[in-house]
């Protein structure tokens, strides 16, 4: 360490700040590869042409990379070694969803779309210009790594599956237009969570459902048991056509904002909590008595809440004739929607895309790395006990719950 230190006083003597222009980077590059050096020294025992007892490995050579800073780009030699490899600790490198979100940027900025906040983050991300070559490089490796993953064959059956779409805005045609992400997530017989698919389509409407759902069919989905989604009229079509013979499980959330936008403000605490003893029932049949007693009541005062609620009595309900352990993940499209929240964190920094290959390819990588994430955690949405309730005919699973699980549900249904 003392040679790094003398090594780079005498360097910056000779150079001198006022002399030379690159001074700045010229010294980022020097120090960097000293302490690449250093690192190397380390973790081989040994110097350059050094002899010692601790020596376990060798240099073989260098090779180039270019490393894009605040002070401009910096031309490295890392060195390569005979066994194993060696990574510099101050290349931090970047995870799929972060390249995807620098080339989407970069796309953006060599396409015109550049605004003040995108050459803030550029230049956050250490960036002083933009290399076509390199953004076009960039994203054919991204494309081609998220069609893998979007067109993998699906090995498994998934009795459950959860549906659900938000908007991002996209340049289309000299115009920006709001276009529809739909995702669809599954849990295995293992009780496992996977990411099942993905799209990008003009709306929400039944042709685009339809097709997003049948590719899940091509690719492998078999035997599903219940479909958890909104009650959008387009997938509700489509559900019926595509996955017949499984069970319809509407949002419970998103009903209950439905209903309760058919009552008057003063009253909507009041009918919120009366529909909440609906779901605490500990049985299908009895949150039916429990439905059909409130709509009763409701009609004189609010017979179109009334209505509302008799309808969706099956599809509110469906979750009920299933393993009272799997209630409070399956009553809604929680899950879902928290892979939402994170893919609008991530797109929130884009803001508008420049065109829809550029949405898929930030997606899609960060949805690869969720369902990575999930399977390097090996953390069960369902245990495997609870799972075999849905596979195995003998055992009965409509069984009334235990009193702490009634308790459970009804602090969940008291946060909705």
């Amino acid at each position: 360490m003392t040679e790094l230190t003398i090594a780079l006083k005498e360097y910056l003597y000779n150079q001198g700040m006022e002399k030379d222009a690159d001074f700045l980077r010229q010294g980022v590059e020097l120090l960097s590869q000293l302490l690449m050096e250093a690192e190397v020294e380390q973790q081989i025992g040994a110097k350059k042409h050094e002899r010692t007892e601790e020596r376990s490995n060798y240099r073989n050579g260098t090779r180039k990379r270019s490393w894009e800073t605040r002070v401009g780009e910096i031309e490295l030699s890392i060195p390569k070694l005979r066994k194993g490899s060696y990574y510099p600790s101050l290349l931090e490198p970047r995870r799929p969803a972060e390249k995807a979100l620098l080339a989407v940027v970069q796309e953006a900025y060599l396409k015109g779309v550049s605004t003040r906040k995108v050459d803030d983050l550029l230049k956050a991300l250490g960036l002083t210009g933009i290399d076509k070559s390199k953004v076009s490089r960039i994203c054919k490796e991204l494309d081609q790594a998220v069609e893998e993953f979007r067109e993998r064959e699906l090995q498994e059956s998934y009795p459950y599956v959860w549906l659900d779409a938000l908007y991002l805005k996209v340049r289309q045609n000299h115009r920006v237009v709001s276009l529809a992400l739909v995702i669809a997530v599954g849990v295995d017989e293992q009780g496992e969570r996977h990411l099942l698919g993905f799209d990008l389509g003009g709306s929400e409407e039944e042709a685009f459902w339809l097709a997003f759902l049948r590719s899940l069919l091509k690719r492998g989905l078999k035997r599903v048991q219940l479909v958890v989604s909104d009650a959008h009229e387009g997938l509700k079509n489509a559900l019926q056509q595509v996955f017949t013979g499984a069970s319809w499980q509407r949002c419970r959330v998103h009903f209950m904002r439905n209903l309760l936008a058919r009552i008057p403000h003063k009253d909507k605490k009041a009918v919120a909590d009366a529909v909440r003893l609906i779901f605490d029932q500990p049985s299908r049949q009895s949150a039916v008595d429990q439905l059909r007693l409130l709509a009763e009541k409701m009609d004189p005062i609010y017979p179109k809440a009334a209505a509302l609620l008799l309808e969706a009595e099956a599809d509110i309900l469906a979750y009920k004739t299933f393993p009272n352990e799997h209630w409070r993940r399956i009553h809604s499209t929680n899950l879902v929607e928290r892979l939402n929240r994170e893919v609008k964190r991530r797109t929130k920094v884009v803001g508008v895309f420049p065109d829809q290959p550029a949405v898929i390819r930030l997606v899609g990588t960060l949805l690869m790395e969720i369902d990575d994430d999930w399977r390097a955690t090996q953390r069960k949405y369902f245990s495997l006990e609870s799972m075999q309730l849905l596979t195995d005919p003998d055992i009965p699973h409509d069984l009334e719950p235990s009193p702490f699980l009634v308790d459970l549900t009804s602090t969940i249904a008291a946060e909705v």
